[in-house]
């Protein structure tokens, strides 16, 4: 059914990177109906400086485009997906899908694992989500690493968690994708996404762009300004919008 599902998604390529049209709302059904059917599903969040970081390794860039559902997670997607005349509806933030999830999955009984983040950052995420969503089962945390090397004994502590609905994996644009992709059939957890920052955030430990600042979709702005040793990552930003905008206007003069 979720093939199915997946098949009348909407799709948008921005720069070479599919991102499914959904809602907030339909990604969420969307991740339900994973956990439901039970097969081992892959999530990703896209923002420009995955696109980016994709447009460097087409082999990466053809991992994304297998993933069973890749959120619009940033403005500049849905501005370049526009520019290009097929606009995206949403922006779909990932840590806010993630709060949602929790909510269900603590309806539900669904259990957690966080895996990646700084030492004692999936910790204090899970502590933090424990608060905000008390009936929420954390079956465990581990941060290990992304090599290959430690593919083996991330999976054995997931093992060991017992039954786990929703897999969590934070080491990054790039690594933590990979990681899933090598070790989602050995886990089959339903809904394994890669999250990036979204521990910090859950943590408490990088504080979240107040809701006004959010609205302006300024968040970008707002993190750096918190972490400016970011400022290289962001150089990524500017690049997207010049490719972005120079994609669009090579189409459109072929249209024309």
């Amino acid at each position: 059914m979720a093939r199915m599902v997946q098949a009348l998604l909407s799709a948008v390529d921005v720069l070479g990177v599919r991102i499914h049209d959904v809602t907030e709302d339909e990604a969420l059904a969307l991740l339900e109906r994973f956990v439901e059917e039970g097969v081992a599903r892959r999530v990703v969040t896209p923002n420009p400086e995955i696109v980016m970081l994709a447009r460097r390794d087409p082999g990466y860039r053809a991992l994304l485009n297998r993933s069973d559902l890749a959120i619009p997670d940033g403005i500049g997607l849905l501005l370049a997906a526009r520019a290009n005349g097929h606009p995206l509806r949403a922006h779909v933030r990932g840590t806010d899908l993630v709060r949602r999830l929790a909510r269900r999955s603590a309806e539900r009984g669904w259990r957690w694992f966080l895996v990646g983040g700084r030492p004692g950052v999936a910790e204090a995420a899970a502590a933090r989500l424990g608060q905000d969503f008390p009936k929420l089962q954390i079956a465990g945390t581990y941060a290990g690493a992304p090599d290959p090397s430690e593919d083996r004994a991330i999976r054995e502590q997931i093992a060991a968690s017992g039954e786990v609905q929703v897999l969590l994996v934070a080491y990054g644009g790039g690594a933590q994708e990979r990681w899933i992709e090598r070790n989602q059939a050995a886990t089959g957890v339903p809904v394994q996404m890669g999250v990036g920052g979204v521990l910090d955030f859950l943590s408490g430990q990088v504080p979240r762009a107040p809701e006004w600042v959010r609205r302006l979709e300024l968040e970008w702005a707002y993190r750096l300004a918190k972490e400016p040793w970011r400022w290289r990552r962001q150089l990524a930003l500017p690049a997207f919008a010049v490719l972005a905008a120079t994609e669009a206007l090579r189409k459109r003069r072929a249209g024309e």
